[in-house]
């Protein structure tokens, strides 16, 4: 987590002290294994960068100092659009890094942990990219050897994905408990193993960082780093369609041949991979027009329709209140409220199956509609804004009071006049708390519909549920 500079941070001033004049340090970014990354503006070109600085335990060791700074050096001849430049590796009174350019955006790690797994069509194009950048390197030589979704960076304003720190894992000396250089939990079994190791290990880094993305977590998770060791060595990975996943076979069998224990089990290059997660991509299936206005318009309740009727509802349920009785009129509020959109949903059914659609074809069409929605509104690369995670917990919290207030609110507005000192003494409390619920809730839906098409999201559930089984059910008697 980034945070400011403090002056106990003794590592910090020394750090800048050595490098006035040339770049002016802002704040830390994060830190690991392989040392501090800071924030700087570069003073002379008057641009942000980032500086990686290897820790000075390890940069006091020459054998580690030359190699990091043979591998940076390598790695920043790289260039290519997916790939995070390098501007500068040196080393100044002791101190050991590089200076790349700094991206403005997250981590795919980052990324999975705020908006859950990846959809299908956002998680190939990122691998892809990622494959891209992998086959370039590994064409000028250079292994990364430490491939996992901490070290690829989705751009903010783009989307792109980047693959930092090629060779500066293993020259850096990051190891687990054995001593072993790389991620226990991305490491190829023939890394684990201490072998010798090629760009055949990068697929394997990157079969394990597909499964990451579309799951949510990684093949083999224990609690120690010998235990995953041994595991990735031992255990062949589960399949993405053993745990249900909705991933493409294809895409899962791509990602299956990445995670093979024998190297030569896995897809030549990574240039093989990213053009067969081309071929996923342009072979997705184009929705039939019945299916795509369904998940689109018909499918769902909303625009002046809703509105319309909601008031015709309330009237009706007024007149009824004035005429038989409050408690009448509530009811044939909550009657009308329940059966009409039942009576849309039986009929928009209805109207697809007459087009030879059946339930079955809702799910792909829904979740179609929600990834290109998603595409369309910069894929949802973004982790939520402190304001939109609040809302959501507030959202969370209040949901019930808002049921609760909204129906008491229906009962001051339909049966007020008839008692009104007793509803509206009972009504008053939950009305202002309800009013607030909803308000919070509709901002939070406010800022979320700004990354994904909620409306997609909620309809689909709808329909894949048993009300959608339902409508269709009772849609079948009217076809013919």
């Amino acid at each position: 987590m980034a945070r400011h500079p403090s002056i106990v941070d003794p590592l910090f001033l020394a750090f800048q002290s050595a490098l006035a004049g040339r770049y002016s340090i802002d704040r830390e970014l994060g830190r690991g294994g392989m040392g501090v990354v800071y924030l700087a503006r570069e003073v002379h070109l008057d641009r942000l960068v980032a500086i990686k600085l290897l820790p000075p335990d390890r940069a006091a060791v020459p054998a580690l100092r030359e190699r990091f700074l043979r591998e940076a050096r390598l790695a920043a001849k790289l260039s290519h659009p997916n790939i995070t430049p390098i501007h500068a590796v040196a080393e100044t009174e002791g101190f050991v890094y590089f200076v790349m350019a700094f991206i403005d955006g997250q981590t795919l790690t980052e990324r999975v942990a705020a908006r859950g797994p990846l959809p299908t069509a956002e998680g190939t194009r990122v691998l892809r990219e990622a494959a891209w950048a992998l086959a370039y390197a590994h064409d000028q030589g250079l292994v990364h050897r430490d491939v996992k979704p901490d070290n690829i960076l989705l751009e903010s304003a783009t989307g792109r994905a980047l693959v930092v720190d090629f060779g500066i894992a293993a020259a850096a000396g990051d190891t687990a408990e054995t001593g072993i250089s790389g991620t226990p939990e991305f490491m190829s079994p023939e890394q684990a193993l201490g072998g010798v190791i090629d760009a055949r290990s990068d697929l394997y880094g990157l079969g394990v960082t597909a499964f990451y993305a579309f799951a949510g977590r990684t093949p083999f998770e224990g609690g120690d780093a010998t235990r995953i060791l041994a595991r990735q060595v031992t255990e062949p990975a589960p399949s993405l369609t053993s745990l249900g996943l909705p991933v493409p076979r294809k895409l899962s069998q791509l990602i299956d041949r990445c995670l093979a224990k024998d190297p030569d089990e896995r897809p030549a290059t990574a240039q093989v991979v990213a053009d067969q997660l081309s071929v996923a991509l342009e072979q997705r299936r184009e929705l039939p027009v019945a299916l795509r206005v369904f998940a689109k318009r018909t499918g769902r309740i909303d625009g002046g329709g809703a509105i319309l009727t909601f008031f015709v509802l309330y009237i009706g349920a007024g007149v009824a209140s004035i005429t038989i009785g409050s408690g009448w009129g509530l009811a044939a509020f909550l009657v009308g409220a329940a059966v009409t959109p039942m009576l849309y949903l039986v009929n928009a059914a209805r109207r697809l199956r007459l087009q030879g659609y059946g339930h079955a074809d809702l799910a792909p069409a829904f979740k179609a509609e929600i990834e290109l929605a998603r595409e369309e509104r910069g894929g949802g690369l973004v982790a939520p804004g402190r304001l939109e995670q609040v809302l959501k917990r507030i959202a969370q919290a209040t949901g019930g009071v808002a049921a609760l207030s909204l129906a008491s609110l229906f009962t001051v507005l339909l049966a007020g006049w008839r008692s009104p000192g007793a509803v509206l003494g009972l009504s008053v409390a939950l009305v202002g708390s309800g009013l607030t619920a909803i308000a919070t809730i509709l901002g939070y839906l406010s800022l979320r519909q700004r990354s994904t098409d909620i409306d997609a999201e909620f309809w689909g559930r709808v329909w894949r549920s048993r009300i959608g089984k339902w409508a269709f059910a009772l849609a079948r008697p009217l076809v013919r």
